[in-house]
C-alpha cells in the first residue's frame, strides 16, 4: 500500500514538473533577477551619477527643506503627501510627491501622482537627470508574475496555477524520496542518468524550505483574485477595489470642508525617530490627509537597506504627538507585509539578498535538472529506436528542444536585454518596448534552433553563446558608456561594479557548463571514431 501510494506520488512529480516546468523557469528566471530589481535599474541608466557623486545629507535639514518646498507647491487638498530621504536602496536623490485632488471630486477616487527631485542644499525642485528610458530590472521582475504580451488577469491567474502545481511537485517530491537527506550527501558524476538524479536531489534539499516559502507566499498573495468566492461572500460583495484599499489602508477622499490644521514641524520628528532606531534609519516621511484635523505623520524606517512598510512610527499632524499604531494594522495587513517581504526579501540587506538570489538560481538549477532527468530516464528507449532505422518520438523530440530552448536558451535572451539596453539608441522613442521585445525574439529563435541540429550540438551551441552574450556584456558596457569598471571600481560603486562582475561570474558559469557538455560529445564520438577505424583496417 505505501509503495502504491509512493509510485503515484512518484508519477505525480514527473508529470506535473513537467507540464508547468518551461513557464516556471521562466518564473524563476526573472524573479530571481527582481531581487536586484534596483541595482538592475541603476546599472540600465549609465547617466545616472555615481554613488560618490552624492554628497552626505542631513535628514533634518533635508525633511525642513521638503516640508517647506511641499507647503508652497503642493495644492490645497492634496493627498498624501511623501517625502523620501536620500541614499537609500532605489533613491539615491531627496525626492518630494503627492497626491492632486481627484478632478471628479467622486469618493474614493485618488488624484493624479506628482513626483518632484529637490536640490538637498538649496530645497528647490532640481533637474531631473536626462536618463534613456528602459524597463530595468522592475520589468524583468514584473514578468515573473505578469509575463509579457498577456493580458493581466490571464497572466495571474496562469503563472499562479504554474506555481500551485509546483508546491505539489515539491511536496511530492518530498515524499517520493524516502532518503531524501541520505541522498543530499551523496553524487555520482559521470553516470548519466543517475548523475542527473543526484544533482537534483542536492539542489532540492539544499534549497527546501526556500521553495516552499516562495511557491506558498506567492500563492497568498492573490489568493482572492484565485479564490474569489470568500470577497464574494463577504460584505465587500465581490468589490475587490474596496477591501484592497481597505487592507493597504488608502486614504478616502479628502473632504473640502474638513476645518484645515497647521502641520506640525517634521524634522523633529526625525530626531525622535532616530533616538528610538538609530542615526539614518528614517527612510521616508508620510503625512496622510494633510490639513486635515485627523491627519497624522508616518515614519517608516530603513530595514537592510529598503523600507519596511510594517516598522513604523506614527505622530499627530498638528501636535506632533506620538500615536498608538492605527487599529487596522491587525492581522491582516501584518500577514500581508511578512508574507510580501518574505517573497520579495523586503527584510534582507545585502548579504541575506545575495542568498535570496543564490536560491533562486539553485530553484532555476532543479527545475533544469528535473526538464533533463525526463529525458535522460527515456533516452535509451530512443537510442534503440534510433537503431532500428526509427525517429525519436515526436513528445520526447519536443520535450528536448524545448529543454534546450528554454534553460539554455533563456539566459541568452536575458543577455540580449542588456544588450539591447546598451546598443538600441538613447533617444529611440520606443526603446523602452524594444529591449523586451529583443528578449523575446531572441528566445524565440534559440527554442527553434534546436529542431535543426542534433542535441549535444544545439546544447554546446546554446551554452557557449549564453556564456559569451554575459561575460562580453562588461567590454559591451565599457565601450558604450563611461560607468565601466574601470571607473567604478577606484570610485567604490560597488551597484555598477557589481553588476558588471556578477555577469562575468554568470558568463564563466555558463562556460563551465559548455566544456562539460562538450567533453560528453567527445566521449559519444569516440565508439564511432573506433568503429570506423576497424572498418578502414578491415578493408584495407
Amino acid at each position: 500500500m505505501k509503495e502504491g501510494f509512493r509510485q503515484c506520488m512518484a508519477w505525480l512529480h514527473t508529470w506535473v514538473g513537467l507540464v508547468v516546468g518551461w513557464v516556471l523557469f521562466f518564473v524563476f528566471v526573472t524573479g530571481t533577477a527582481g531581487y536586484f530589481a534596483h541595482e538592475i535599474d541603476r546599472w540600465m541608466r549609465p547617466e545616472l551619477p555615481l554613488a560618490t557623486d552624492a554628497a552626505t545629507v542631513d535628514p533634518h535639514r533635508a525633511v525642513a527643506l521638503a516640508q517647506a518646498y511641499l507647503q508652497a507647491n503642493a495644492p490645497p487638498q492634496s493627498q498624501d503627501w511623501s517625502v523620501q530621504l536620500p541614499g537609500q536602496r532605489g533613491s539615491s536623490a531627496l525626492s518630494v510627491s503627492w497626491r492632486e485632488p481627484p478632478a471628479d471630486g467622486k469618493p474614493g477616487a485618488r488624484g493624479r501622482f506628482v513626483r518632484r527631485t529637490l536640490d538637498p542644499a538649496t530645497g528647490q525642485a532640481a533637474a531631473e537627470p536626462v536618463v534613456r528610458r528602459t524597463g530595468g530590472g522592475h520589468l524583468l521582475y514584473r514578468m515573473h508574475y505578469m509575463l509579457h504580451y498577456v493580458p493581466y488577469d490571464v497572466a495571474i491567474r496562469l503563472v499562479g496555477v504554474c506555481t500551485m502545481l509546483m508546491l505539489m511537485a515539491v511536496v511530492t517530491g518530498v515524499i517520493t524520496h524516502k532518503k531524501i537527506f541520505v541522498d543530499f550527501f551523496t553524487f555520482r558524476p559521470g553516470k548519466g542518468q543517475r548523475s542527473w538524479l543526484d544533482a537534483h536531489n542536492i539542489i532540492s534539499v539544499t534549497a527546501l524550505p526556500f521553495f516552499l516559502m516562495i511557491t506558498y507566499s506567492g500563492l497568498v498573495f492573490f489568493l482572492f483574485q484565485y479564490m474569489p468566492a470568500g470577497l464574494a461572500a463577504s460584505h465587500y460583495a465581490g468589490n475587490a477595489q474596496v477591501f484592497y484599499d481597505d487592507l493597504l489602508q488608502r486614504p478616502a477622499a479628502v473632504d473640502a470642508t474638513a476645518s484645515a490644521q497647521p502641520l506640525t514641524a517634521l524634522a523633529p520628528l526625525v530626531a525622535q525617530a532616530e533616538a528610538q532606531w538609530g542615526a539614518g534609519q528614517v527612510a521616508r516621511v508620510g503625512v496622510q490627509q494633510p490639513g486635515r484635523a485627523d491627519a497624522d505623520v508616518q515614519l517608516v524606517r530603513v530595514a537592510g537597506g529598503q523600507i519596511a512598510g510594517s516598522d513604523r512610527l506614527r505622530f499627530d499632524a498638528s501636535t506632533g504627538e506620538a500615536l498608538p499604531p492605527k487599529a487596522e494594522d491587525g492581522a491582516a495587513r501584518e500577514t500581508q507585509d511578512v508574507l510580501l517581504a518574505l517573497h520579495e526579501g523586503r527584510f534582507a540587506g545585502p548579504v541575506l539578498r545575495w542568498l535570496y538570489f543564490a536560491s533562486g538560481l539553485l530553484g532555476c538549477a532543479m527545475i533544469a535538472t528535473g526538464l533533463v532527468l525526463w529525458t535522460a530516464k527515456r533516452r535509451a528507449q530512443q537510442d534503440k529506436r534510433a537503431k532500428a532505422g526509427g525517429k525519436p518520438e515526436f513528445g520526447f523530440r519536443l520535450v528536448e528542444c524545448l529543454n534546450i530552448g528554454t534553460v539554455a536558451g533563456l539566459p541568452v535572451a536575458v543577455a540580449a536585454y542588456f544588450w539591447a539596453n546598451r546598443l538600441i539608441p538613447a533617444d529611440f522613442a520606443t526603446r523602452r518596448e524594444w529591449e523586451a521585445h529583443v528578449l523575446f525574439i531572441t528566445w524565440g529563435v534559440l527554442l527553434l534552433y534546436p529542431a535543426l541540429r542534433t542535441p549535444l550540438r544545439a546544447w554546446l551551441e546554446s551554452l557557449w553563446l549564453a556564456a559569451a552574450a554575459f561575460a562580453l556584456l562588461p567590454l559591451l558596457n565599457a565601450l558604450t558608456t563611461d560607468r565601466h569598471l574601470g571607473v567604478t571600481l577606484p570610485a567604490g560603486d560597488w551597484v555598477l561594479a557589481g553588476f558588471d562582475l556578477t555577469m562575468l561570474a554568470l558568463g564563466v558559469c555558463l562556460a563551465v557548463a559548455a566544456r562539460r557538455v562538450h567533453r560528453r560529445q567527445r566521449a559519444a564520438a569516440e565508439p564511432a571514431r573506433a568503429r570506423g577505424a576497424v572498418v578502414a583496417g578491415a578493408a584495407l
